[in-house]
């Protein structure tokens, strides 16, 4: 039975058992934590706590920039840090939003994959994610874009006078109107996976692309190295293709009952999806096993 009451029927028993000695659990949020309404269920609001109460650290680990954070900053509980932009900043959620850590993404290098994707893909248009913001081409699809931001050309963009000079770039975002999402990710990496890494996690043609070797998973590899908490310890759940070298990396981790093909084939176990509170069903089942081998004492 969850925090809130709710029953956990046999349908929602993830695969594999939960690991009592869990110290950190790292979930993603759109499509993982998050229903498909942007909503945190009262049950997902009741386990989080809970987990932090027993002395787990939570750690929200997600593609999104640290201003699209508001959805989760009143269930941060004790320590209020996240992974944003797919592994380019860790964040203080309880502080403004303030940069903790920033793994950017060198101009050149963003300038490269832009020529390079212009040169594969003709029509793919760009926009720039900074530390202060984010930049769009004139092309960039409305749907994705923040009112007010600046227009431009992503050489306009990306140019800055002297090195350092310019906001740190945190990601470049690449959309195509025409190409099928994996085709798309599949051609940027063959064509410019030498400059950047590059990932997706929308349903549509857009990728991101961050510096070389810049995850979820190498990202929360440092903060947990820094709490002396190994990858055994380590609880992860995520959907998407920006999930799976975070779910490899953590010594158990669920793909959701929604979550993209290469995320089942790279996670350990797989619980319900977003709209039946997976994560929550996976958490409850930790602090039920902690129970059984503590007696009601936490370690």
């Amino acid at each position: 039975m969850g925090e809130d009451g709710a029953v956990t029927s046999a349908s929602q028993r993830p695969d594999g058992p939960a690991p009592a000695t869990t110290r950190l659990i790292a979930t993603d949020l759109d499509g993982t934590l998050l229903r498909d309404d942007k909503s945190v269920s009262p049950r997902t609001v009741a386990a989080l706590a809970a987990a932090e109460e027993a002395g787990i650290e939570v750690f929200f680990v997600t593609g999104r920039p640290a201003r699209w954070m508001d959805v989760v900053s009143d269930h941060v509980h004790g320590h209020g840090l996240a992974i944003c932009a797919n592994g380019a900043a860790v964040v203080d959620l309880r502080a403004g939003r303030e940069f903790v850590l920033v793994r950017a993404l060198p101009r050149p290098a963003a300038l490269d994959v832009v020529r390079a994707l212009r040169a594969a893909a003709p029509g793919t248009s760009f926009a720039v994610e900074l530390t202060t913001g984010i930049h769009y081409e004139p092309e960039y699809p409305p749907l994705f874009l923040d009112p007010g931001a600046p227009v431009a050309a992503a050489e306009k963009l990306l140019h800055e006078d002297s090195p350092g000079s310019a906001a740190p770039v945190l990601k470049l975002l690449a959309h195509h109107a025409e190409l099928a999402p994996d085709e798309f990710l599949a051609l940027a990496r063959a064509t410019a996976g030498g400059f950047a890494s590059i990932t997706r996690s929308s349903p549509t043609a857009l990728l991101e692309i961050s510096g070389h070797g810049v995850s979820k998973a190498s990202t929360l590899a440092v903060c947990c190295a820094e709490r002396g908490i190994s990858p055994a310890d380590v609880v992860a759940f995520g959907d998407m293709p920006n999930d799976v070298e975070m779910l490899r990396w953590a010594g158990t981790s669920y793909a959701m009952g929604n979550a993209h093909p290469d995320v089942a084939d790279a996670a350990s176990g797989r619980t319900v999806d977003n709209n039946e509170d997976g994560v929550a069903v996976v958490i409850e089942q930790i602090l039920a096993a902690r129970l059984a081998v503590h007696g009601g004492h936490d370690a």
